[in-house]
């Protein structure tokens, strides 16, 4: 255990930085920092490729999204209606006009199936998964963080990554950073202060200024400065110091949503879309369809700056608003796709044409799903209600087809009419994009979790 001195000398407080494993998702001093160099690491094992998964908590609708069914009986067909798309004959929920102008640059698949309608995180930590992290599985490949950065390799973006005054992560109905029979050390950082960090960076401060990334980014600020001069921070060996030097400069700044180019922020800014005076008080979930509202389009920037800094998967969600019963809790779908639908176009379109115009379009793999789809039927008030057997998918990205609706469903949109599209097939497909798979094979040191779920089928895009 290290213990650091603050050397500023502030009034009569003495605050120690006291570090077991300095860790931004498993970074260790100095022996996981060394695992994070990629020592051992087999040659050519991985792609130069991002992953960033949108988990849409709650489960959207597969009608209202992308599978309108405008010719099927009005208790069936979209409660929204339908746009036009780019692609010929083919059509959007309404509330979509944005990802509607960019058909032509991502998959729609209508043949997914999540296996039930139980809340939980199953598109990310599953069976499929070895109830591991999907991202921590890479990350046991990748090393927890990039080697000439510090970046760390897997993280999760909740609300309070980009907003202090939006709720705490929503953590009642699965754990999304679950590591399994990996350990914690692969546990992804989380900005908003889950993860490591609370536990391996203690600054002698509340839970409170830990949970303020704000404050957390003065905090790394005032470290390095009160560490220079400092007789024992300069008698670190070279290695630490790196570790160090990286965690307390250009880590930070990939955070800070404040050097980005206004006019970029503004592109990606949700919050004018659903202002919470509007938002209607008598559901419980007012408060996160305005937190959904205000952060979503950030925190969909602010995985695009992760990615370009090379982190290797980015989880994005919102804490739990596409639930769309029309109960106490939740409003009904056309109610829900008013608060949500407009945020979730502009900050996914957003991301898509960034993305084009910085050259990343086939180096960062999207994609868009919740844990399960809602029933073919409104209920008698409003809403929809869980539903497993079928699901909306979005993907773009290398080795995803652009243009394309993958798979169909029956007319009801009940199930899927092809060959299903299930959770295992997501799996393989997202880490065969960031794992060279032949390579794996040859790597006999691979956890048999990773390897079950890379070689796992995936998605037949090229029997289409």
């Amino acid at each position: 255990m290290l213990s650091f001195v603050d050397s500023s000398n502030r009034g009569s407080r003495r605050e120690f930085l006291r570090i077991g494993s300095l860790a931004l998702g498993g970074l260790g001093l100095p022996g996981s920092w060394r695992n994070a160099m990629g020592a051992e690491q087999t040659p050519g094992l991985l792609t130069d490729r991002s992953v960033v998964f949108v988990f849409m908590h709650g489960g959207p609708s597969q009608i209202e999204t992308f599978d309108p069914k405008m010719d099927a009986p009005v208790e069936i067909a979209s409660v929204t209606g339908e746009i036009s798309t780019k692609l010929p004959g083919v059509t959007f929920g309404s509330s979509f006009p944005e990802l509607a102008s960019l058909a032509d640059q991502f998959c729609v698949v209508r043949s997914f199936q999540t296996g039930n309608g139980i809340h939980d995180v199953k598109p990310v930590v599953s069976s499929a998964t070895s109830n591991i992290n999907l991202g921590s599985l890479y990350s046991r490949i990748a090393g927890q963080n990039r080697p000439e950065s510090g970046m760390p390799t897997n993280v999760c973006l909740f609300p309070r990554s980009v907003d202090d005054s939006t709720m705490p992560a929503f953590k009642e109905l699965g754990d999304l950073e679950s590591t399994g029979t990996l350990g914690t050390g692969y546990r992804p950082f989380s900005p908003s202060g889950g993860g490591n960090l609370q536990r391996d960076m203690q600054l002698h401060l509340s839970l409170d200024r830990l949970n303020d990334r704000r404050r957390l980014l003065e905090n790394l600020d005032r470290i390095q400065t009160g560490l220079d001069g400092n007789p024992k921070w300069d008698s670190l060996n070279k290695l630490t110091h790196q570790a160090f030097s990286t965690v307390m400069g250009g880590i930070a700044d990939a955070f800070d949503l404040s050097h980005e180019d206004p006019k970029t922020v503004a592109m990606y800014d949700t919050a004018p879309l659903v202002r919470p005076d509007a938002i209607d008080k008598k559901w419980n979930n007012h408060k996160r369809y305005a937190d959904n509202g205000k952060s979503f389009g950030k925190l969909m920037l602010l995985a695009r700056r992760l990615c370009e800094r090379g982190c290797g998967f980015v989880t994005v969600t919102t804490n739990f608003v596409w639930d769309m019963h029309a109960d106490q809790n939740n409003a009904g779908m056309a109610e829900g796709m008013q608060y949500l639908g407009g945020p979730f176009d502009r900050g996914i379109s957003a991301f898509l044409k960034d993305l084009r115009q910085r050259g990343l379009s086939d180096k960062v793999l999207l994609v868009c799903c919740g844990e399960m789809g809602r029933t073919p039927r409104i209920n008698a008030r409003g809403g929809r209600d869980h539903w497993g057997r079928l699901a909306p998918l979005m993907l773009s990205g290398p080795g995803i087809p652009r243009g394309a609706v993958f798979g169909e469903s029956t007319r009801d949109a009940s199930e899927p009419l092809s060959t299903p599209v299930g959770i295992p097939h997501l799996v393989s497909t997202v880490l065969n994009s960031l794992i060279d798979g032949g390579t794996l094979r040859l790597d006999t040191a691979t956890p048999r979790e990773v390897t079950n779920a890379v070689f796992a089928p995936p998605i037949p895009f090229a029997n289409a």
